[in-house]
């Protein structure tokens, strides 16, 4: 090993101890002294989630998700600007009649 690489392995050391590097790793880092915990601000409250709707996560063939995506683009190049995968598959839940729906489904 080289005099200058000795150099840099030392200054490192020096500056990457391994107290620091472990709290940094371990999150300690970032948590306030003992000594300042209590005089944190109060968190704030989050808002309420909306009760109206929620994200959910579906999976879907890459086929069916391509012809989704065309139908969407579609609707935006008529000018409903608005035009998504949700509001197209909801407005596709509110067509279907269950009766025609196959068995085999």
């Amino acid at each position: 090993m080289s005099q200058e690489q000795g150099d840099y392995r030392a200054t490192a050391r020096s500056v990457l101890d391994r107290d620091e590097v472990q709290d940094v790793l371990s999150g300690a880092f970032y948590t306030p002294p003992p000594e300042q915990r209590g005089h944190r601000a109060k968190p704030v409250s989050k808002p309420e989630k909306p009760a109206h709707y929620k994200v959910i996560c579906i999976s879907m063939y890459t086929e069916d998700l391509g012809k989704l995506d065309e139908m969407v683009d579609e609707l935006k190049a008529r000018g409903l600007t608005k035009a998504n995968r949700s509001a197209l598959i909801r407005y596709a839940l509110s067509q279907v009649d269950l009766n025609a729906v196959p068995k085999g489904l």
